[in-house]
Formats: structure tokens, sequence, C-alpha cells
């Protein structure tokens, strides 16, 4: 049963830290084609939106990332008594970089280097 916990946990933990921006090379080949995806389909349907969906897909892929990451390690902690907190500086660095993978979305999709379908 205990077993349970850390499978579960590791499956959670991995989708998690694929999802954040915890690593520089998923925001470029996960998040991004997620959130630009999205971004079409929002723009099919209401034409303008392009930029505007880009940029909230974008952040919600990096808070479910966020949030299936510490679900998963919390699964995984479980039976331990030794848990690692998040801290307020870890929180300011993980902002930090959204917001500047957020002013690369925004320059790309400005200078028509990434447009919808």
């Amino acid at each position: 049963m205990k077993y349970k916990h850390k499978i579960y946990g590791s499956v959670l933990g991995a989708i998690g830290f694929l999802l954040s921006p915890l690593s520089w090379w998923n925001d470029l080949f996960i998040n991004f084609p997620i959130a630009y995806a999205f971004a079409c389909v929002a723009n099919f349907v209401y034409k303008g939106s392009f930029l505007g969906s880009f940029i909230i897909f974008y952040w919600l892929t990096n808070i479910a990332g966020f949030v299936l990451l510490q679900k998963g390690l919390e699964k995984i902690q479980k039976d331990t008594k030794e848990k690692k907190k998040y801290s307020g500086k870890d929180f300011v660095r993980d902002v930090l970089l959204s917001l500047v993978y957020t002013l690369l979305i925004v320059i790309l999709v400005k200078f028509n280097v990434i447009k919808p379908i």
C-alpha cells in the first residue's frame, strides 16, 4: 500500500515537473506547444484573442505544473517525517522565470515569429 502512494506521487510529480517552469527546456518543448494549440483554438472561436489566450494558457500550464508537482511530492513524502518546504525564495525565482517566458511570448507574437494557424 505504501508503494502505491510513492508510484502515484512519482507520476504526478513527473507530470508536474514537465509542466512547471523549473527547467529551461520544458517550457520550450511542452508548455509553449500546449499554450499555442489552445490559443489557436481560442483565436478560431474569437478572432484577435491569440496573444491574450497564449499568455493565459501558458500561465495555466505553469500553475498546473506547480500544483501537480506539489501534490506528487506530498504523496511521496506521506510516510516520511522529513519534508522540504517550498520557500518564498523558490516562489520568487519561479515567478520571475515565468515572467521572462511571458515576455518572450509577447515579443515573438508581436514580431510575427509565432502566429495563429
